[in-house]
């Protein structure tokens, strides 16, 4: 019988041990550890607060009771299923830090998009996650296979809108072919363009697969329209002490205005069978800085000149645009 107890407990256990890594296609190396960085500060949260207007986007409708629903999207993906996953993920990230976010309102409350998720710690997964669930989206989201064989919490993922992706499979087209019929099936989609969680020193974000730009050009092309592509940007849980999150830590969200792309479809017709490969690296490559600069505003600080590139697990000079 199902047991919600058990289900919160499971996933809480889940998020303090760190485990489940989303569209983890590689685990190459080892993040830095939580003394890599400095907590978020109350004072920045001050200034933060002065700057945009901050909600908790674990609550229902964060963003304010007006927000309309989309109630056949909710019908299509196991109403009572998801509400249970949806109350323990938000207990448990509320008793672990103090999440905030602004740009919830960036969310369409119709229609097909992709949300690129950053991937500093798990939070980056359940925080995005949460805050589109309470708005009344229900976007579908890869996730490695492992995960689908976990004890009762598999298969509530699965029923959620969890596409289970086997790593390391050599199958990166089926899966993107996958993502993309989500897409034209009127679906939203939440990726995790990184692969894993980052591996730069400082918890910036990484190099980028160029599989969302591939989704998103293939998709848009198929649908005859820009699929509007948001950044969601999560900071502050890497210092948090999963075994003993207390004094709470502040965890702050932004979820981006859309990323345009718009110059890369121009010429859509003339692509042959898929998108060129360097439109879909260019797509990587803006949501990346754009991941950056966003990051750099939510702590306070400069951003990197360069960026940390996995294949070397070293940092490069910044790519330039695509002319």
């Amino acid at each position: 019988m199902f047991c919600p107890k058990f289900a919160i407990g499971h996933i809480a256990l889940q998020l303090n041990r760190g485990c489940g890594t989303i569209v983890g296609m590689t685990s190459k190396g080892k993040p830095s550890p939580r003394k890599a960085v400095s907590p978020l500060s109350d004072a920045q949260v001050d200034r933060l607060l002065q700057e945009h207007v901050l909600v908790d986007p674990t609550r229902p409708l964060p963003t304010g009771p007006q927000r309309n629903v989309h109630p056949t999207e909710i019908q299509a993906q196991h109403p009572k299923a998801t509400k249970a996953l949806l109350e323990a993920c938000a207990w448990v990230i509320r008793r672990s830090c103090r999440p905030l976010a602004w740009g919830l309102d960036n969310i369409p409350e119709r229609g097909v998009y992709i949300c690129a998720a950053t991937h500093v710690t798990e939070f980056d997964v359940f925080v995005p996650m949460c805050a589109q669930f309470q708005l009344g989206r229900r976007p579908r989201y890869m996730a490695k296979a492992e995960l689908a064989k976990l004890p009762i919490v598999g298969k509530w993922f699965q029923l959620v809108g969890m596409q289970p992706v086997k790593r390391r499979s050599g199958q990166a087209r089926a899966i993107e072919e996958t993502s993309i019929e989500i897409l034209t099936s009127g679906r939203p989609l939440t990726v995790w363009p990184e692969g894993t969680v980052t591996r730069d020193p400082q918890k910036w974000p990484m190099s980028m697969k160029n599989g969302v730009g591939f989704i998103a050009l293939e998709a848009s092309r198929r649908l005859g329209y820009q699929i509007p592509l948001y950044c969601a940007v999560t900071w502050g849980a890497a210092s948090i002490n999963h075994w003993f999150p207390w004094p709470k830590k502040n965890v702050v969200m932004c979820i981006d205005t859309q990323l345009d792309y718009s110059d890369l479809l121009a010429d859509a017709e003339s692509w042959g069978t898929e998108p060129p490969q360097e439109y879909a690296d260019e797509i990587a490559r803006r949501v990346r800085v754009r991941m950056t600069e966003i990051m750099a505003d939510i702590r306070g600080c400069t951003r990197p000149e360069g960026y940390f590139d996995y294949r070397s697990m070293q940092e490069v000079p910044e790519q330039e645009p695509l002319a």
